[in-house]
């Protein structure tokens, strides 16, 4: 049940000092639990509003502070409503956890036709895990950050044969790139359905840098044939606060060029622009279950690093 200290309250509109507090209570709760709380897809959302539906729970206490926080986004006819929580570590073991996901289960079985929902939880830990399991979800996607260090040696790239890389031209390559992203995430939970609205919205990003989103193109004719997309994590936004950290972002080939050993030619190439910044780490995501970029990762001296779960609802998903 929960605490009788709190009040959750459903919106699907957040004022600026809504979205503010929401920051303030996701940034105590990732230092208490070394794992930002909520994904890029939802931080951006808050960041920037605009026209996605999203339901959004708010827990507070009696003297109005925001204690509690779940993002429910009901935008994916095809995998169904997802949700993202945290609860502030000085207002836990209140119940306010429990009643964010039964809030989230209400949201779901109003707008899904079969109550499917899927509820992330970033950093795996164990109370996540027993709150998930004792209300019937089940695990059933397993996402890895991986890190390596830049101290380390990173060797220069060796590229295909009639294969050249260049920095990505906004506005000229937009199409193209969505084409290839598409192409090489097609069985991508995520990744694969960008729009050209998701991909304005990164660009638009404090931190991107074209030279730091590299393309592979055919030199005969120009055809993109894969990307390293790298971004820098630092003081930049509300929700990052530490040093500076690289991120090897959207790494994608071509299935055209599948065997060519692309992918691993990117990868260092990005790797190395990141060094060359003075950055001395980089980490990445990566499915547990996406054995072959696995195996690519822990060959360039990659290792996990920590760990995201998205649990879901039985008998909501049809096998």
């Amino acid at each position: 049940m929960v605490s009788t200290r709190a009040e959750i309250v459903r919106t699907e509109h957040l004022t600026p000092d809504d979205v503010a507090e929401v920051f303030d209570l996701t940034r105590a709760a990732g230092d208490a639990d070394g794992a930002y709380p909520l994904s890029e897809h939802v931080v951006l959302h808050l960041r920037h509003g605009g026209d996605e539906p999203a339901v959004h729970l708010l827990a507070r206490s009696p003297q109005g502070m925001l204690v509690g926080y779940a993002h429910v986004d009901t935008t994916d006819a095809v995998d169904g409503p997802s949700a993202e929580l945290c609860v502030h570590p000085l207002h836990r073991r209140h119940g306010l956890g429990r009643g964010l996901v039964q809030g989230a289960i209400a949201v779901a079985d109003e707008v899904d036709p079969s109550g499917r929902l899927r509820l992330w939880a970033h950093g795996d830990h164990p109370s996540a895990n027993a709150l998930a399991l004792s209300l019937g979800f089940s695990r059933f996607r397993v996402l890895w950050q991986m890190r390596r260090s830049l101290f380390t040696p990173v060797p220069a790239p060796t590229l295909p044969d009639g294969v050249r890389l260049r920095p990505y031209r906004v506005g000229e390559d937009d199409d193209a790139w969505l084409t290839v992203n598409a192409r090489a995430f097609a069985d991508h939970a995520d990744q694969g359905k960008w729009t050209l609205a998701d991909l304005r919205i990164r660009l638009a990003e404090p931190w991107f840098d074209p030279d730091g989103f590299l393309l592979a193109e055919r030199v005969h004719d120009g055809a993109l044939l894969g990307f390293h997309w790298t971004k820098v994590h630092g003081a930049l936004g509300p929700d990052h606060d530490h040093d500076p950290i690289g991120e090897v972002y959207v790494l994608g080939v071509d299935p055209s060029a599948a065997g060519l050993g692309l992918g691993h030619a990117l990868t260092l190439a990005g790797l190395r622009h990141l060094r060359d910044r003075g950055l001395a780490q980089v980490m990445l995501y990566v499915d547990e279950s996406n054995t072959r970029a696995v195996h690519l990762y822990q060959g360039l001296q990659f290792a996990r690093w920590a760990t995201d779960v998205c649990f879901m609802r039985p008998g909501s998903y049809d096998f």
